[in-house]
């Protein structure tokens, strides 16, 4: 048996004459002692975990395949023997990861599409290290993962100390409540020059980990809102057998139970396979006409799996209408990577604008011949809780939470995370960091003490404390430090604070430290979620960098408190005094007479993002008309929507917008022009050589920018090239200057705007104020006619002095300011409401910034989640509530005599205004301006 389950490792023929064979010719070649060691591991972890090979979802686990499905972060792979003979036999390969320049750098797999919420994965590796002497390394197993405008993620699995030439077994665990936009596990930690083996590597669910979740997923669709509301598809858990089912051109069939018991119902007692599909949209539908409502937005539930040629499959929900008008439409409601050993639930949404003529909802996605299996199918109609603040009882504002943050007592509190040193050192900065002082004061004691951590070997290591049972649900808190790094590592290192919550990591802020002075590190965040362990770390620098930390500290912020200091600063920038002269028409002073004064618009730009789809509901539209003077396209003017296949040009959906703006009179600006991140780029333009390119970048810009002439006041030209470099990479520095350029000439009516994430909440290091500036100069210096800053304003905890230092920072650059992608998330709506406050009461306060743009306000409309101020039926929520008092607050409408002198003073914010007086001749209505400038006289005839 043994040595069958040597045979399946290491990819040797079925047969027990060919496995011994392979066996004793490796144990000839290789030393006895450690291929026994490798042995015992091995077998040992096979008895253990009997089947392991169908749950494991690192695939090519042994190397049986070569490198397919591996990559290397940097240094080289190959296939090597035990001690790298790569003309060994193959029974005895693993993988060596050579080259190898920093500790990070080893073996990788992308594992998202594999990966399951709320399930606890064991991870186990065969590992060992080889070098020119006897040593010994730690081993980790890492999870990085990535998510669009968020900083990556680096998740610590477990280590292992291993010998030169000597095998060991790494183990660890890991659980995600969500999942990422990608996940990569890798094994690293060697110091560089010492090369990394791999002989088997698995990372599987933990047996009482899917019981459990399967558990709560019966649960969770026993208790979906399904049951108590109305049903929109019939028969959703096939109670009545396939009433009101039919197939979609292939077969469908009934069953309490298939393989002999081995696949049950979920939850009721029936379910459904959908069998004999030649195609991928073949699949299970029920006709919905008439039971969908315009405007109300639906929750789409499916529970579903495969069975057949495949171990998963992608599963889709989709909807197929015919408009009032014939169109017909296909929308994709959820999708879901389904597997052939459990059931998972698919989740989706649903809003239409209008009540379709016919509509059809079903299931298809898996490749052909692949069964498809339906435990439930439901769409039903969201119910929305009553909303209410949340409960803060005595906040402790400004109150460090942190232990001993000035080291007066030594290192009480601190803990060194890892195997790094840590000791107290003096000659820290002895002031509060200037983000920190609007909080903390001025006057606060500072030590001057430090943190030092040294004989860091990882990334993560550095000091820790434990923040268990000190933070408050719904608190926003404010992160603030002084750091820097010693010797070593290649230029500028990132440093960041971070929290671990119940094993997840949280952002607490990030820069770029230096080893020649003290940087500021200012960040922030907020926990909706009662967590059962919080730490607080700071990491960063590369392993063998010393990291130092002075006076971390953590604290909640008064919001309200600044808002009164922000109302005073907006007076002063945003209104100016005026004195209305009214004269008679002899001449004489209109003296003790009533005057209304109303602000018919006012001046400054606030507007937001509008996409063609939602023009058809009609209270989408009147509430941005309302409340809104500017607008910008959310996708319909990208590359990749207006040239999705190459040389095939789509401007439909966007002279729609153009001729709605016209229409109505409202100001638009183009976005983009560009999109510099790789994952932003049409898959047709990564294969085109650099000539091609190159004269497609030039057709983009012309066709685009000459299509539109005068039509947008603005154009974010190549969009966040702080966090992307595709076009540069490909062709040359110069393309960036040469891009602005190009879109001046065929439009100089238009300002040209850099555009980009994180740069005003302290989280990313990638895009600081400083890299900003740096950034903008070097494209002035290439004579880039850069005629705005744009600052996304995609912010997840705003705390007001951090937004207003960056602004301060990036006002010196002397160029207008702009928020162009302005949205806020909170599940509670009050709490949301006062995210957006925050920004939108420093954006308006700060005299550099001339507009604001909010990223979407209508629920099922808006790119972000839990960020909207609409619900999906046209209820304003608590957060539109909140943008709709500040407007009011921003307004002026006055009313009052006028005194002998035929006078009227008042103080109005810039923009346009109405006049009306009652004369002897009746009511007369005068209209007038108020623009920036000083006090202002308008002398009028009445």
């Amino acid at each position: 048996c043994l040595l069958l389950i040597f045979a399946f490792l290491f990819g040797c023929e079925v047969g027990i004459e060919s496995t011994q064979a392979r066996l004793i010719f490796w144990r000839w070649r290789s030393h006895p002692q450690h291929l026994d060691i490798l042995s015992d591991l091995l077998h040992e972890h096979c008895l253990e975990n009997s089947g392991y090979m169908e749950d494991n979802i690192i695939l090519n686990s042994i190397f049986e395949k070569g490198l397919l499905n591996w990559n290397t972060s940097s240094g080289t792979a190959v296939l090597s023997d035990v001690f790298g003979n790569t003309e060994m036999d193959t029974a005895a390969l693993c993988a060596r990861v050579t080259n190898r320049k920093d500790t990070w750098q080893g073996l990788e797999q992308d594992i998202t599409a594999r990966l399951k919420v709320n399930i606890k994965y064991s991870v186990t590796a065969v590992v060992g290290i080889m070098s020119s002497f006897q040593t010994t390394s730690d081993v980790l197993a890492t999870l990085r993962t990535e998510n669009s405008r968020s900083p990556t993620g680096y998740l610590f699995l477990g280590k292992v100390q291993v010998s030169t030439n000597e095998w060991a077994k790494l183990q660890g665990s890991f659980c995600l409540d969500s999942i990422p936009e990608k996940a990569v596990f890798y094994l690293e930690g060697p110091p560089p020059g010492i090369d990394l083996l791999v002989k088997f590597v698995e990372v599987r669910p933990c047996v009482e980990s899917q019981s459990r979740q399967h558990s709560m997923l019966k649960k969770d669709v026993e208790n979906s809102p399904s049951r108590q509301g109305p049903l929109v598809l019939l028969n959703p858990e096939f109670e009545d057998g396939l009433l009101h089912w039919s197939d979609k051109c292939c077969e469908i069939y009934l069953h309490e139970a298939l393989r002999k018991a081995e696949i049950l119902p979920l939850t009721g007692r029936h379910f459904v396979s959908v069998t004999r599909r030649t195609q991928g949209w073949h699949g299970i539908e029920q006709e919905i006409t008439g039971r969908l409502r315009e405007r109300t937005k639906y929750d789409v539930c499916a529970v579903v799996r495969i069975s057949g040629n495949a171990s998963l499959a992608e599963v889709l929900a989709t909807l197929w209408i015919k408009t009032a008008d014939g169109e017909e439409q296909y929308i994709t409601l959820g999708k879901v990577m389904a597997s052939a050993t459990d059931w998972m639930q698919l989740k989706g949404k649903l809003f239409l604008n209008s009540t379709p003529k016919k509509a059809i909802a079903y299931l298809e996605g898996p490749p052909s011949g692949v069964d498809l299996l339906v435990d439930s199918f439901s769409i039903f109609p969201v119910l929305k809780p009553h909303p209410t603040p949340p409960l803060i009882e005595n906040p402790r504002f400004g109150v460090n939470i942190l232990e001993n943050s000035d080291l007066l007592n030594c290192l009480s509190g601190w803990y060194a995370l890892g195997s790094c040193s840590l000791v107290s050192c003096s000659g820290a900065p002895c002031i509060i960091p200037p983000a920190a002082e609007d909080t903390l004061g001025h006057d606060l004691s500072v030590s001057g003490y430090y943190l030092k951590a040294t004989n860091r070997k990882y990334i993560w290591e550095g000091p820790a404390q434990t923040l268990t049972g000190k933070l408050q649900l719904f608190l926003p808190y404010q992160v603030s430090a002084w750091v820097r790094v010693g010797n070593g590592g290649d230029g500028p290192q990132k440093v960041n604070v971070a929290l671990g919550v119940d094993g997840k990591w949280v952002n607490g802020g990030e820069i770029e430290g230096d080893k020649d002075s003290w940087t500021e590190i200012a960040g922030s965040f907020r926990l909706e979620k009662q967590p059962d362990q919080v730490i607080v770390y700071v990491q960063g620098p590369s392993a063998g960098v010393d990291l130092m930390v002075a006076g971390l500290r953590i604290f909640a912020v008064d919001r309200k408190s600044r808002f009164a200091k922000l109302k005073a600063q907006t007076n002063m920038v945003r209104k100016r005094d005026a004195i209305l002269l009214l004269k008679n028409k002899d001449g004489s002073p209109f003296s003790c007479q009533a005057v209304k004064i109303n602000q018919i618009q006012n001046n400054f730009p606030l507007g937001s993002c509008i996409n063609q789809y939602s023009l058809d509901n009609e209270l989408y539209v009147q509430f941005f008309l309302k409340h809104f003077n500017w607008a910008v396209f959310e996708n319909e003017i990208k590359w990749s929507w207006t040239e999705q296949q190459q040389g095939q040009l789509n401007y439909h959906e966007a002279d729609i917008l153009n001729s709605f703006c016209i229409k109505h009179g409202i100001p638009a600006r183009g976005h983009c022009i560009i999109w510099e991140t790789e994952n932003s780029v049409q898959g047709w333009l990564k294969k085109l050589t650099q000539h091609e390119l190159a004269s497609a970048v030039q057709s983009r810009i012309v066709d685009l920018v000459s299509r539109y002439v005068c039509k947008f006041k603005h154009y974010d030209v190549n969009n966040e090239m702080l966090h992307g470099s595709f076009f540069k990479d490909r062709l040359g520095a110069e393309i960036w200057p040469y891009m602005f350029k190009l879109a001046h000439q065929f439009d100089p009516s238009t300002k040209l705007f850099v555009n980009d994430y994180h740069v005003v909440d302290g989280c990313d290091a990638n895009s600081s104020p400083e890299k900003y500036i740096d950034q903008i100069k070097e494209l002035q210096n290439q004579g880039a006619p850069v005629g705005g800053i744009g600052v996304q304003g995609h912010v997840d905890t705003p705390i007001g002095a951090i937004i207003c230092s960056a602004l301060g920072k990036l006002s010196m650059v002397g160029l207008p300011i702009w928020f162009t992608e302005v949205d806020v998330a909170s599940l509670n709506e009050f709490v949301r409401g006062e995210d957006l406050e925050v920004i939108l009461r420093e954006a308006y306060a700060h005299p550099a910034v001339e507009g604001i743009m909010l990223w979407g306000f209508w629920e099922t409309a808006m790119h972000r989640e839990h960020g909207h101020l609409v619900d999906a039926d046209g209820t304003i929520n608590e957060a539109g509530k909140r943008l709709i008092a500040l407007r009011k607050e921003w307004h002026t409408s006055v009313e009052g005599y006028t005194d002998n002198l035929g006078q009227f003073k008042f103080n109005g914010y810039y923009g346009s205004y109405s006049l009306l007086v009652n004369t002897q001749e009746g009511q007369i209505q005068k209209n007038f301006k108020i623009e920036i400038g000083g006090p202002l006289v308008l002398e009028m005839h009445v």
